[in-house]
């Protein structure tokens, strides 16, 4: 069975491969690893539609993982606003150093994985799609086909290690960048979670979750656990056409990042209330974010002619805030209060 699907999958991804700005057509030499890895970083827990724009960006201004090593991180930082999880930009830096100061990417997994922020995942998927390599590739797309396929029943995450099991077994010799980014597609377009488009699956005469019931049951996922809801406070400083931002502490939640004040809530619990400044505060509004592990609704205050607030921080022109790169959940709350 295993080499019926991979020549199955191959055929119908030489016809339908998505084009990507960080792909190779099928048959063309492989991509720069640069932009593998930078696409592979900017995808996880992102959608395709979503990381095209950075994507472009990010290559227009730093074309080569040198240019990328040469940034200094608080652009790289703030370029990355919007894509979530800042730990992965920072590593995103370190990483690209690391690989200018080898001359180059490693071209197999074990010493990718050396990288900083290059998991198992990663890993395989520069090396199998930059090097041809034979890499195992499984992402959340990958799981939903081959739980379907091989009709795997056990709940996630347990099933990861059956799942790693049987993509190994249907993964070829040869073209394994290609079955994996096939895999991709026909996860992402045709085997859907909610909708698959079973009547235009190469695999689907192979599928055992199709002709045991409804593909759509599968992966079985354990119950999610309610996340919680904390309560913080931030805080618009404004004077003189600028607003007062700050820089988050280098690690924990969107370290690094320039924002506006606020009150200390974390994941771990609610804000403090208490405000960076004495004075008149005119209530703006809350704003609401989710985050992996919880969500926070967070009050947004104004105080304009203010004086300047103690401690490290500075007066951003809120004509320019655009390039400031704030965090998701403070673009939130500058669009609040100009709105």
């Amino acid at each position: 069975m295993a080499a019926i699907v991979s020549d199955k999958l191959l055929d119908w991804y030489d016809t339908h491969a998505r084009d990507l700005p960080w792909r190779a057509r099928p048959g063309e030499p492989a991509p720069d690893p640069y932009r593998v890895w930078l696409s592979e970083v900017m995808l996880q827990q992102t959608t395709v539609a979503a990381v095209k724009p950075y994507f472009e960006a990010f290559t227009s201004r730093w074309p080569t993982v040198e240019a990328l090593a040469a940034a200094p991180e608080e652009d790289v930082m703030a370029a990355w606003a919007g894509l979530g999880y800042y730990s992965r930009a920072r590593n995103l830096v370190k990483a690209a150093r690391a690989v200018a100061g080898m001359g180059g990417f490693p071209d197999n997994e074990a010493e990718l994985r050396k990288l900083p922020g290059l998991g198992d995942y990663t890993a395989a998927a520069v090396a199998a799609i930059a090097f041809g390599r034979r890499a195992v590739v499984v992402d959340a797309n990958v799981e939903r086909v081959v739980s379907r396929l091989f009709a795997i029943r056990e709940p996630l995450p347990g099933s990861r290690k059956a799942i790693r099991a049987e993509t190994d077994a249907i993964t070829p010799e040869t073209r394994a960048g290609d079955f994996a980014q096939a895999m991709m597609d026909l996860g992402s377009g045709i085997c859907t979670a909610r909708d698959p488009k079973c009547l235009l699956c190469p695999l689907e005469r192979d599928c055992r979750g199709k002709a045991e019931g409804d593909p759509t049951l599968l992966p079985v996922k354990a119950p999610k656990k309610a996340k919680p809801t904390r309560q913080g406070k931030a805080w618009w400083i404004e004077r003189e056409g600028a607003v007062w931002l700050v820089r988050r502490e280098g690690k924990g939640m969107l370290g690094g990042m320039r924002a506006l004040p606020d009150d200390g809530w974390s994941a771990r619990g609610d804000g403090s209330g208490e405000a960076p400044i004495e004075g008149s505060w005119e209530a703006r509004g809350v704003v609401r974010h989710a985050f992996t592990h919880f969500s926070i609704e967070l009050a947004v205050e104004r105080q304009s002619g203010a004086a300047q607030p103690e401690g490290e921080g500075e007066w951003w022109p809120i004509a320019e805030l655009d390039d400031a790169g704030l965090p998701t959940l403070f673009a939130k709350a500058a669009r609040l209060v100009l709105a």
